[in-house]
């Protein structure tokens, strides 16, 4: 595997500039964008990446099913899919049924920036009911049932202009505030305030977790790669990502099982090796730790909610 010195100019995600915003990929013009933008596109697209940009995404899949990756996380998708992702969080949508024509419509898509939201709710009381909301997505928030309900607010915001544009977003994102049907999803915050060269540093790392789970992985090997001492790699990563090394490659790795276990019905001794832990009682008290059951209970309650085989 070639040196992780490399990986940052290689490696996704690709941070989404403000100019690469065409109208012809289904963004609204410039000129008529104010705080609130929408965007429609279909499958396949150029702007279905590994990325990440400096506002928030509020993402409706209206076709087409697949994977999706939000941070750290790996699930699936379906039609009435709705996400939002925080700033500098990486996501993509990859549709695995496409047909020979593509999709007209498979996205539909509403972008916000954090800072004038945020220094209106200074001023503004009614305002202030959205930040926890916000403060979440820096997870990525899955919510369930509201499909038609979710278009309807994205038509009703896509024909608005004006205040009563930003009075149709402030409807939803009320609604969405006080929603209690959701999930959050990445357990790793991979947005960072650090360079783009540095938040690439930190998503290579990542892979190399991700790519091969069962493979051992130290934070001294890593640091070497990176041409850091293991000290400085330490620090580096927690700000990156909130969590110690050995915490987040637990929390990558229950992550992963969880999926197993809600999509498979394949043996938990079997999962917990391929997620990278070398026995049962180790997997069972890291699971325990972070989930607050077990796998097997985890297993119970996933398959009611997210209808488990």
């Amino acid at each position: 595997m070639s040196s992780l010195h490399a990986l940052p100019r290689q490696t996704k995600p690709e941070l989404e500039h403000a100019f690469s915003r065409s109208p012809e990929l289904g963004y609204e013009p410039p000129e008529t964008a104010g705080f609130i933008r929408c965007l429609s596109h279909g499958f396949p697209t150029p702007l279905a990446r590994w990325h990440y940009h400096d506002e928030y995404e509020l993402h409706l899949i209206t076709a087409s099913s697949g994977k999706v990756f939000v941070g750290d996380w790996i699930g699936q998708f379906q039609p009435g899919q709705l996400v939002l992702t925080g700033p500098r969080l990486p996501h993509n949508w990859i549709s695995m049924d496409v047909p020979e024509a593509g999709y007209a419509e498979r996205d539909l898509v509403v972008q916000f920036p954090h800072q004038p939201l945020a220094l209106a709710a200074e001023g503004i009381a009614e305002l202030r009911e959205v930040m926890p909301l916000l403060e979440r997505a820096r997870h990525g928030i899955e919510f369930f049932g509201m499909q038609e309900k979710a278009t309807e607010h994205w038509h009703h915001i896509k024909s608005s202009q004006g205040l009563a544009r930003f009075a149709a977003f402030c409807s939803w994102m009320s609604e969405l505030a006080r929603c209690t049907d959701f999930r959050l999803l990445s357990s790793a915050q991979l947005q960072s305030e650090d360079s783009d060269t540095q938040l690439a540093q930190i998503n290579a790392v990542v892979s190399r977790i991700t790519d091969n789970m069962a493979a051992p992985v130290s934070a001294a090997d890593l640091a070497q790669e990176l041409g850091m001492t293991e000290s400085r790699f330490s620090r580096f990563f927690r700000r990156a990502t909130g969590n110690t090394f050995t915490d987040f490659v637990n929390l990558i790795r229950v992550n992963r099982a969880c999926q197993l276990l809600q999509e498979s019905d394949r043996y938990i001794t079997h999962i917990a090796y391929e997620v990278g832990f070398n026995n049962l009682a180790n997997f069972n008290r890291r699971f325990l730790d972070i989930k607050g059951m077990t796998p097997t209970e985890y297993r119970k309650q996933a398959a009611g909610r997210f209808g488990g085989r």
